[in-house]
């Protein structure tokens, strides 16, 4: 949260430990919630509570109790996916703000409608909508629209899977899913194993065919504000302070150049960077339409960084990589074999670069593009790999530690008004207040005299 709040965030939205979509998250206890909130506003951030799962009847006086602990505590909203939640906030509070959850499965003008009547006043748009339908949508509403713009996605619609439930009795929709779709499948016609489409795969690899790339929509961000989008958000399920920090802080620059009114794309810098912290490939999703092959690459499901490289050649324990990336000791990669001749089953074989070479030089990093030999501890099966395979980092230590050191180094500055109040004979006032409401008065201890050599003017 605190990365969040110090890389520019305007919101954050977070659970509790029952009824959230993340229930295998760190979550926060209700004891906490007034802490949180009193943390959040007082760097001029909006604090918006999940409580986005279904809930069932004999859970509700528990979700009611819920609800009058998120009112005490100032909560700014709450987010909803379960219909007679909506009602059961009604009736409790009627300034308590509701925010329609991405699983309410909204997809046109009057879905939105129908749920601002029931008491939203901003709905999370499902992710399977291009920025054509977002615009449609918004032209023909004044309620409040939220689009998912960064992270992990659901093959599923909207997140609404049952094969977790089905095949291990964990509901996705109680907020257990067993990620089912980052397993390995194979497609069988006719009763044989059949070549995975487009994907470029031997039969005897792994295929990971319902596993999605994850979102990115930093280059989409001036379209998706044209088409009336009102908040942007970025998933976190699970993530470390460090990809929260440079998220945010990615979103905040390119929202910002938007309003200033430059709509040049961010960096490939800021764009690599997100892509080291965590990815499994990068996707604009369905936001340019319907693009299946792309939204679903089928090599990994997991966590792949960056390409940097093609292995050359193979001498000894030296790996030769053709570099298209920067790379130092230390850094973590993984070679991909890919649709390899020759490399059926081999898998993916990664390890922790221990030197680099150039041109038979011990040197520390190589920055710039072209060739070098890496050397790996014994534990990395160099034998195993080949040339044409690709080259990923998986993690840079550097890159990391910057980041906490950026996160530990914030300071969110917060807009004041200050008024000043000073008489003969009386001491100095001063009043500090920000948009919020929060203020801080001090008065001074020493009565104010004449001015002996240079009085202030009148103005």
């Amino acid at each position: 949260m605190r990365a969040a709040v110090g890389a520019g965030a305007d919101a954050v939205y977070f659970g509790l430990q029952r009824f959230n979509a993340r229930a295998r998250a760190t979550n926060f206890a209700v004891d906490e919630l007034g802490d949180v909130m009193s943390y959040l506003h007082l760097h001029g951030v909006k604090g918006f509570v999940t409580l986005n799962t279904l809930v069932f009847d004999e859970e509700l006086d528990d979700a009611l109790d819920l609800i009058n602990c998120m009112c005490e505590a100032g909560v700014d909203a709450v987010i909803v996916q379960d219909l007679g939640i909506i009602e059961l906030i009604r009736q409790v509070s009627t300034e308590l703000p509701i925010h329609a959850s991405t699983q309410a499965t909204v997809t046109s003008t009057e879905g939105v409608e129908w749920l601002a009547k029931l008491g939203a006043e901003r709905v999370v748009l499902a992710r399977e909508l291009s920025i054509d339908d977002i615009k449609e949508i918004g032209e023909g509403t004044a309620t409040e629209l939220e689009v998912f713009v960064h992270g992990a996605l659901c093959v599923s619609y909207s997140g609404q899977c049952f094969s977790s439930e089905a095949w291990g009795g964990r509901s996705a929709n109680r907020g257990q899913c067993a990620q089912a779709c980052r397993l390995p499948y194979d497609l069988i016609v006719d009763g044989l194993d059949a070549p995975a489409g487009d994907l470029q795969l031997n039969l005897k690899d792994e295929k990971y065919l319902l596993s999605p790339q994850d979102l990115m929509a930093l280059d989409q961000v001036p379209q998706l504000i044209d088409a009336g989008v009102s908040c942007f958000k970025i998933e976190g399920r699970l993530k470390g302070p460090e990809y929260v920090a440079l998220a945010t802080s990615a979103y905040r620059q390119a929202i910002d150049r938007v309003v200033a009114g430059n709509r040049d794309p961010l960096s490939a810098e800021v764009k690599g960077d997100l892509e080291q912290i965590f990815s499994r490939g990068m996707t604009p999703g369905f936001l340019e339409g319907p693009q299946h092959q792309v939204l679903v690459e089928g090599r990994v499901p997991r966590h792949r960084g960056r390409l940097i490289g093609t292995v050359t050649a193979v001498h000894g324990a030296k790996v030769r990589v053709a570099l298209s990336g920067p790379v130092k000791a230390g850094d973590g990669l993984v070679f991909e074999p890919g649709a390899l001749e020759g490399g059926n089953g081999v898998g993916d074989i990664g390890g922790r670069v221990y030197h680099v070479f150039v041109e038979g030089r011990r040197v520390d990093s190589v920055e710039r593009t072209g060739e070098a030999a890496l050397e790996f501890a014994n534990d990395v099966p160099v034998g195993r790999l080949q040339p044409g395979m690709t080259v990923w980092k998986t993690r840079d230590e550097a890159l990391e530690g910057r980041v906490r050191r950026d996160i530990q180094a914030a300071r969110r500055r917060v807009p004041v008004t200050a008024e000043v109040f000073g008489r003969l004979g009386q001491p100095l006032e001063l009043t500090l207040s920000d948009e919020e409401g929060h203020s801080f008065h001090v008065v001074g201890q020493v009565p104010l005299q004449h001015a002996q050599r240079s009085p202030l003017d009148d103005a």
